[in-house]
């Protein structure tokens, strides 16, 4: 790629002393320029409360990428294109200080007035730094601006409305990037090729093949010392609104007629309307809610929940969530999509495992064995790749019947040579103006929409809060919710 290619912006980062900001951005930001993906034409700006000089955010930076990286390289080099400014995000001197520092940044290297506004900080100032950015002048340049924002977006509808009202007062749809990094994983990205570029599974990817579909993901961790934000939040609201229904949505949408965001995203719109709405008086029928009690797991023990920090000792907080969830629509009518997820569980596994339907007729197994279903299974993290279940015939000695054997075809799918981080894909994504891998207004207001009535229900005391022993799959009324259907979770190790 030519330097002509690369994409030019200052990137201002609020919140850049955090967590998110040293674990993520610098080093996604240090990979764009390794890889050549983006040049010398950037700059970045940290913006937050500390009283910290440019050398200091310099050193920090350096410190996070030598952290995370093998082996780190011209290090001066790249520091040199960030910078630092302390900033009250109520004061409007603050933003006029600001804006003289990116003039000034957009000549230092010719980023044609192009500027990113990352928000890696509390949701609360979203709405109050969008319309500062617009009121103090920021975003009138000769170049695009756009402002990238993290979840939680609201907490429900009615927050998520007005915080959306708050910024698009400064900013209009296409300028607003919604992170969701589960969108950014390889392997995530993969569903639609997946679907939409193998004749093998396009045809049978609809209600009269496919049994059911499963969508986990688990953690080993617990809330650690996020106690705080978790009570606020819970499973439903922290993965199940984001993450789980956008995977279910690209795993249900229709082939969509052109490959660009618009058309992409208008196919998910369809499968998120079409969700089959969960009432109060239903809730227990397509939905458990579960909290991880004490438990052991590889020879260590773990406390409960209620016994972490900045946790309420009677917290009714779920901290695992499994669900069915119904499409009404002509592809999907009668197919259900099992989701689960959930904290200090088994295993750290993000996977998609779609069942196919029994075949009519046991020829290959003895009488009364039932035969295995084929099963497509997407391994998205840890281990990135495709295995297909497929019965084969067993050894002559044994009769001739058939085994269920597993076609690994992640090795033939890729090379294993640093697969993009999530955030580093979506970063590049935003700079070039792709908003394909982000959330639109409409997709965020339709999962708040399915989500309030459940959590509501909830909060209303309609469903028990089961537990389940840390280190376990979670709860055993989340394998009574698939049995009830003569389904099983299948395992994710």
């Amino acid at each position: 790629m030519n330097t002509q290619e690369h994409p030019k912006s200052v990137i201002v980062i609020f919140g850049a002393t955090g967590d998110l900001a040293k674990r993520k951005l610098f080093p996604s930001i240090y990979r764009l320029v390794q890889n050549e993906k983006i040049g010398k034409n950037f700059a970045v700006v940290g913006v937050a409360r500390r009283p910290w000089t440019t050398e200091e955010f310099r050193s920090n930076v350096s410190d996070s990428i030598q952290t995370s990286m093998k082996e780190s390289k011209d290090l001066e080099e790249f520091t040199s294109h960030f910078y630092y400014h302390p900033f009250d995000v109520t004061n409007p001197s603050s933003y006029l200080e600001l804006n003289g520092l990116l003039n000034e940044l957009d000549g230092s290297y010719q980023t044609e007035g192009n500027r990113i506004f990352y928000l890696a900080m509390a949701p609360e100032f979203f709405g109050t730094i969008a319309q500062n950015l617009k009121k103090e002048g920021l975003t009138a340049t000769q170049g695009w601006s756009r402002l990238v924002i993290e979840k939680p977006f609201g907490h429900d509808l009615p927050s998520a409305q007005k915080l959306n009202q708050e910024i698009r007062e400064a900013f209009n749809e296409d300028q607003i990037y919604r992170i969701d990094h589960y969108l950014g994983k390889e392997m995530v990205q993969n569903i639609e090729v997946i679907r939409f570029a193998n004749a093998l599974f396009e045809p049978l990817w609809n209600n009269r093949y496919i049994s059911n579909i499963q969508v986990t993901s688990s953690e080993i961790l617990g809330v650690e010392d996020r106690g705080g934000y978790y009570e606020k939040s819970g499973a439903l609201r922290d993965m199940v609104q984001n993450h789980m229904l956008q995977m279910v949505a690209l795993l249900a949408m229709e082939p969509p007629i052109k490959l660009t965001t618009d058309e992409i995203r208008s196919e998910k719109v369809k499968v998120l309307r079409a969700l089959r709405p969960v009432s109060d008086t239903q809730v227990g029928e397509y939905f458990v809610r579960g909290q991880y009690a004490a438990g052991k797991f590889n020879d260590k023990e773990f406390i409960g929940y209620r016994e972490e920090g900045n946790v309420d000792k009677k917290s009714e907080t779920e901290t695992y969530v499994a669900g069915k969830l119904m499409i009404d629509n002509f592809r999907w009518a009668g197919v259900p999509f099992y989701i689960r997820t959930g904290k200090r569980m088994a295993a750290k596994s993000t996977k998609i495992v779609v069942q196919f339907k029994d075949i009519p007729m046991n020829l290959y197994y003895n009488k009364g064995e039932t035969v295995p279903p084929n099963l497509l299974v997407i391994n998205i993290q840890p281990e990135e790749g495709i295995t297909l279940q497929l019965n084969a015939k067993k050894d002559e000695s044994e009769g001739g019947y058939s085994k269920p054997v597993k076609f690994d075809l992640s090795n033939n799918l890729y090379d294993g040579i640093n697969t993009p981080e999530a955030y580093e894909k979506l970063l590049f994504d935003c700079m070039r103006g792709d908003a394909t891998n982000f959330t639109h207004w409409d997709e965020v207001a339709l999962s708040w929409s399915f989500v309030d009535p459940i959590s509501d229900a909830w909060k209303n005391g309609k469903a028990t809060l089961a537990t389940y022993p840390s280190g376990s799959m979670g709860p055993k009324e989340a394998d009574e919710l698939l049995e009830e259907d003569g389904n099983q979770w299948w395992p994710v190790n």
